[in-house]
C-alpha cells in the first residue's frame, strides 16, 4: 500500500441540518427530504440511495411541508407563506407562489396527482389546481378557528381530513364544507394538558381517519359518524409524524409508520385476529430505536421505512418480509454526510478550504519536524492556522466552492451570484481581493475547479454548459462556454480537469460524461451512458485516462486519447468486483492519483481509503477484500502486498475527504459522529431502570 506521512484534520466543524420533510415517489422511486435550513436533497433509491440531486437552502425558507404531485413534480411550502416548485432539471426554483393564509403547515397532493391542498395559520384550506406548467388557486374550504396543521386525502380523492389543535375536521371536496369535527381527549398519562397538538393525519380507503398527537396517542377515527374507535397511547411524548403504505402499490393499506420526539419508531400493521378469522385489526408489531432526537418526518415505500429528524440522520429500515432476495439491499441504512464535496485543498501551499452553509473557512495545516516508526502519532511542532473566514453576503446558502492549487484564488457560487477571490500571502497575514464585475451567466454554478497550473477556471452551470475563464493577476477572461447537447438541458454537477490543462470531463445528473479538448475549444468525446449516476471523476496524469465511479460501486478506466475503455477496465468488468466492494453502502466521492506510481489510483467513500494497484492481480469472491490485523513479521507483509490489488484501509472515519499533498503525505478529513451529536440539542431525557 506504500507507506504515507497522514495529516489528520478534525477541526472541520461541520454540522448537518436536521431533517424536517421527507416524500417519497413511488413512480420514480425517489425520497425527497427537507432539512431545517432550507435545504431540499433528492435521493434515488434505485441507484444505491445516491443524493442526486440538490437544492440549496435560504434562511428565509422555514420548509414545513414537501410532497410529489403529477409524476415527477415536486412542491414544498413553509413558514413564509409561499409555495414553491422545483426545477428537476436545472436544480433551480421554478417558481413561488404566496398562498395568502399566512405560513404554511402542512401540504397534500391530491391521490390523481392533479390538485394541490394547503393548510395555514389562519384555518384555512385552500384548493390549487397544478396545470402543465404552474399552479392555480381554485377555492378556500371552510375556514377552522386555529391552525391547519397536517392533511391528508382519501384514496378515492372525495374527502380530506385537516388536523388542527385539538380537533379534526372532516371536508368534503366537492363542497368545501366541514362534514365532521372531531374533538381529540387532551388527557395526557392521566393529567389534562392545556392543548393536543394534532401533528399528522392519515385517510385510509375504508372512512378510518388516523391521527398521531402531542399526547403520545395514535387514534383510529370513523369519519361516517366522526367517532372515535381504538385508541393506542405509544409515548410519554409527542407522536410527531406519520405514513401508510402507498394503496396504490400495494393491493391493501396494511401497513403504516408513525415516529416519536423520544427517536423511536413504530411500525403498525393490519393483522387478522385468529389465524382462522377474516377479521383484523391494526396491532403495533415493531419498535425501531435508530435515532437519538426527535422523528419528524416519516415516509413508507413498498419495502423499507424511512425515518429522519433533529439528529440530521436520515434511516432506511427495509421491512425483511418485503425484501425478496436476502443481499445488501436488505440492510439497514443510515445517510449523515451529503454525497458532494465540502472540502478543498490548495496542495502546494498545503491549505484547506471548508464549505459551510454561509461562510468559507481556510486553513493552513500543522507541520511537525518529528520522525517515528510506522503507526505513530507525531507531536506538531507548528499548530494548525486558521487563516481566513470568509461570510457569505445574502441570504442564501453556498452551492459549491473552490480554492487553486496554488492558494491564490477562492471561488464560491450561490444561487444568484458568483464570487472570485484574489489571495496575496505576506508572512501570516492575508490580503483579500474580490474580482469585480463578475458575469451573471456564471450564477448557480454547481461545481467549481481550477487548473492545475490555477490559469483557468473551469464552472459547470445548471443549464447544462461548462464555462472556461482565463485568470490574470486580479482579474479574468472568458475564454469559452461548452454549450449542451442538442434537446438537453441537463446539469452539470462533476468536472475533472487533466494535470496537463488539456482535456476537461463533466458530468450530468443522469446523462454521460463529456470530454472537452480545452486547447482546441471542442468537444472530444462522450463516454457511452451507464445505468447508474456518477458519483466521482478523475483523470490520470500523463496516460490521461479518465476513471469514474458510479453509484453502484463500479470503477471504469477511459483512455481519453484513445477514445475507448482501457485493457484493465475490461478486465475487471469481464470478472466482476469483490462482493464486499460491491456491497458498501455509501458512494466514493473524490479520486487522485500518485504523481510517481501511474499504476495506483487513489479513493474513498465515506468509511474507507483505498489504493488500487492496477499492477497486481483482481481478486475474486473467495479471497480476503479486507485487511483487519496488522502484518505479524516479514513474510505476511510481502504476502498481501503481492495478494491482490484493492489495498483498504478502515482506520479513518467518518471521512469527508482525502487527497495527496505531495508523494510521501496524505491529507484526511475526518468528522466523528460524537462531535456533531455534542452540538445538537439535548434529547429527551427518559428515565431508565436502576438509575
Amino acid at each position: 500500500m506504500g507507506e504515507f506521512k497522514v495529516h489528520r484534520v478534525r477541526f472541520f466543524n461541520y454540522v448537518p441540518s436536521g431533517i424536517r420533510c421527507v416524500a417519497y415517489n413511488n413512480q420514480s422511486n425517489r425520497l425527497a427530504v427537507s432539512r431545517t435550513d432550507g435545504t431540499v436533497e433528492i435521493y434515488n433509491l434505485s441507484a444505491n440511495y445516491f443524493q442526486e440531486k440538490f437544492f440549496p437552502g435560504h434562511e428565509s425558507r422555514a420548509t414545513e411541508a414537501l410532497c410529489w404531485a403529477n409524476g415527477q413534480r415536486l412542491f414544498s411550502a413553509g413558514l413564509n407563506g409561499e409555495i414553491i416548485e422545483y426545477d428537476l432539471q436545472a436544480l433551480n426554483i421554478k417558481y413561488a407562489m404566496d398562498a395568502f393564509g399566512g405560513p404554511i403547515w402542512s401540504m397534500a397532493a391530491s391521490p390523481n396527482g392533479s390538485q394541490l391542498l394547503v393548510g395555514c395559520e389562519d384555518g384555512s384550506v385552500k384548493l390549487f389546481q397544478i396545470t402543465p406548467d404552474k399552479i392555480q388557486f381554485e377555492r378556500n374550504f371552510d375556514r377552522q378557528k386555529s391552525r391547519i396543521l397536517s392533511l391528508s386525502w382519501h384514496p378515492a380523492g372525495t374527502h380530506i381530513a385537516a388536523g388542527s389543535i385539538d380537533y379534526i375536521s372532516v371536508f368534503d371536496v366537492k363542497s368545501g364544507s366541514a362534514i365532521h369535527k372531531m374533538l381529540v381527549d387532551r388527557q395526557y398519562m392521566g393529567v389534562s394538558k392545556r392543548k393536543c397538538i394534532i401533528w399528522g393525519v392519515a385517510f385510509l380507503s375504508d372512512g378510518t381517519v388516523i391521527s398521531v398527537d402531542s399526547a403520545g396517542k395514535v387514534q383510529f377515527w370513523d369519519s361516517a359518524t366522526g367517532t372515535l374507535v381504538k385508541n393506542h397511547l405509544i409515548a410519554n411524548t409527542d407522536v410527531q409524524s406519520i405514513a401508510i403504505s402507498d394503496v396504490s402499490i400495494v393491493p391493501q393499506e396494511d401497513s403504516f409508520v408513525v415516529g416519536t420526539a423520544e427517536g423511536t419508531v413504530f411500525h403498525f400493521q393490519l393483522v387478522s385476529v385468529t389465524s382462522n378469522s377474516s377479521e383484523k385489526q391494526w396491532v403495533r408489531t415493531k419498535p425501531f430505536q435508530h435515532h437519538t432526537h426527535d422523528v419528524r418526518a416519516v415516509a413508507h415505500s413498498p419495502i423499507a421505512l424511512i425515518s429522519g429528524g433533529t439528529d440530521t440522520h436520515l434511516v432506511i429500515r427495509p421491512l425483511m418480509e418485503k425484501v425478496e432476495v436476502k443481499n445488501y439491499d436488505a440492510a439497514l441504512r443510515k445517510i449523515t454526510f451529503p454525497h458532494r464535496r465540502l472540502v478543498s485543498c490548495a496542495k502546494k501551499k498545503q491549505l484547506l478550504l471548508f464549505q459551510f452553509a454561509h461562510h468559507l473557512e481556510l486553513w493552513r495545516l500543522g507541520s511537525t519536524v518529528a520522525t517515528g516508526k510506522n503507526g505513530d502519532t507525531l507531536p506538531l511542532s507548528k499548530n494548525a492556522d486558521h487563516l481566513l473566514h470568509l461570510k457569505t453576503k445574502g441570504p442564501e446558502n453556498v452551492i459549491c466552492s473552490c480554492i487553486s492549487p496554488c492558494g491564490s484564488w477562492i471561488a464560491y457560487s450561490t444561487a444568484s451570484r458568483f464570487f472570485l477571490y484574489r489571495l496575496n500571502y505576506e508572512h501570516d497575514n492575508i490580503n483579500l481581493q474580490r474580482v469585480s464585475k463578475m458575469p451573471a451567466f456564471l450564477r448557480s454554478a454547481l461545481q467549481i475547479l481550477f487548473s492545475e497550473d490555477s490559469t483557468k477556471l473551469f464552472v459547470a452551470s445548471n443549464q447544462g454548459s461548462v464555462h472556461v475563464i482565463r485568470l490574470l493577476e486580479g482579474s479574468f477572461k472568458h475564454l469559452h462556454t461548452f454549450q449542451p447537447q442538442s434537446g438537453t438541458v441537463e446539469s452539470m454537477c462533476l468536472l475533472a480537469v487533466s494535470p496537463d490543462g488539456n482535456w476537461l470531463a463533466a458530468s450530468g445528473t443522469s446523462a454521460g460524461v463529456h470530454v472537452y479538448n480545452v486547447k482546441q475549444l471542442k468537444l472530444h468525446c462522450t463516454v457511452p451512458a451507464y445505468n447508474f449516476p456518477v458519483t466521482a471523476l478523475a483523470i490520470a496524469p500523463n496516460t490521461n485516462n479518465l476513471v469514474i465511479a458510479h453509484s453502484d460501486q463500479q470503477v471504469f478506466e477511459y483512455s481519453i486519447p484513445d477514445k475507448q475503455y482501457t485493457q484493465w477496465s475490461r478486465t475487471i468488468q469481464k470478472q466482476g468486483f469483490h462482493h464486499l466492494w460491491l456491497q458498501r453502502d455509501t458512494p466514493i466521492t473524490h479520486i487522485s492519483f500518485h504523481p510517481k506510481r501511474p499504476m495506483h489510483i487513489f479513493l474513498h467513500d465515506a468509511y474507507m481509503f483505498c489504493i488500487i494497484d492496477k499492477s497486481l492481480p483482481l481478486p475474486n469472491d473467495k479471497t480476503l477484500l479486507y485487511n483487519p490485523l496488522p502484518p505479524t513479521n516479514e513474510s505476511d507483509i510481502i504476502r498481501r502486498r503481492t495478494a491482490h490489488a484493492f489495498k483498504i484501509s478502515k482506520k479513518y472515519k467518518p471521512l469527508l475527504f482525502m487527497d495527496l499533498l505531495d508523494e510521501r503525505t496524505l491529507v484526511v478529513v475526518e468528522r466523528p459522529l460524537d462531535d456533531i451529536i455534542a452540538q445538537l440539542p439535548p434529547p429527551i431525557k427518559k428515565k431508565k431502570f436502576g438509575t
